[in-house]
């Protein structure tokens, strides 16, 4: 018995028994599928990171208007999120609340630790964090609807200070925006739903979140200044054709992302059975 932190000492280390093959061959022949393997990850993972940087440079063309698409030379609108939004705070719950049952609750710590910039309600249903309380205690302009942006008012470096999601729910479940968070719900149909999904990631703007953002330690962004970011605004015609891009060049990453995850699961397979012997290789 041990008390204190688990640990191992020398002695234990070197008395741990570790299959080893019979002959160099075999060894060999381990090593050799084993790289192989390794040779796959890297090569999906330079891929996927080539991918990514495309999809980086394209959004940074298509949604500033440095690169048009054919077919649309009519001018862009500037607008202000005061435009085009409505803002709104959430409803005020701690993590400790949650849980698996209630109603979807959203909350700021789940924007800043995510990668997706939307939620589709529907198919993430039982993953969203959930809060039992009576809907009626919630605030009509806290619930989240198909379309709504729910955008960050805290974070800890310049970088998190835009960080936001884009809201899918036709189906109208309810979903309370939590703390920290600050809701805009469309005034006009000037910007299509998919086109949000990418709209808000320009460097023009999040340089914008960057100078509005106040604090030292922690960055916040009021309601008064995020309205006052500008955003450049095409056609709808035109928004449309450019998310669809961008949406296939999603699809993509997303098909690239699974191989990955895929090959990197094959290959702990791989590493359990034939370091352990428990499946042998055919060598010459």
């Amino acid at each position: 018995m041990r008390s204190g932190q688990p640990g191992i000492n020398g002695r234990e280390f070197a008395s741990l028994p570790v299959p080893i093959p019979p002959t160099l061959a075999e060894q060999e022949a381990i090593a050799e599928a084993l790289s192989d393997a390794d040779a796959l990850i890297e090569a999906l993972e330079q891929l996927l990171a080539k991918k990514r940087q495309v999809k980086q440079g394209a959004m940074q063309e298509l949604l500033t208007g440095k690169r048009r698409l054919a077919g649309f030379n009519e001018k862009w609108e500037v607008k202000t999120f005061g435009d085009l939004f409505n803002f709104s705070g959430g409803f005020t719950a701690s993590r400790d609340q949650l849980s698996s049952n209630g109603y979807c609750y959203l909350h700021y710590g789940d924007i800043h630790m995510s990668t997706k910039t939307f939620v589709d309600v529907h198919a993430e249903f039982q993953d969203i964090p959930k809060l039992n309380i009576p809907l009626k205690k919630v605030s009509t302009t806290s619930l989240l609807e198909d379309g709504d942006i729910v955008f960050v008012d805290a974070s800890e470096d310049d970088e998190g200070a835009s960080r936001h999601v884009v809201i899918f729910n036709p189906n109208k479940i309810p979903y309370i925006s939590g703390l920290h968070t600050i809701v805009a719900k469309s005034k006009t149909d000037e910007l299509e739903h998919q086109y949000r999904r990418y709209c808000f990631q320009t460097r023009e703007v999040k340089n914008q979140f960057r100078f509005y953002a106040v604090g030292t330690k922690v960055s916040g962004i009021s309601k008064t200044n995020i309205a006052k970011i500008n955003l450049p605004v095409p056609s709808i015609a035109e928004q449309t054709a450019i998310a669809e891009i961008l949406s296939d060049m999603d699809a993509e990453i997303s098909a690239l992302e699974e191989k990955l995850v895929k090959a990197r699961q094959v290959k702990a397979g791989m590493m359990s059975k034939l370091l352990t012997g428990k499946i042998r290789l055919n060598h010459d």
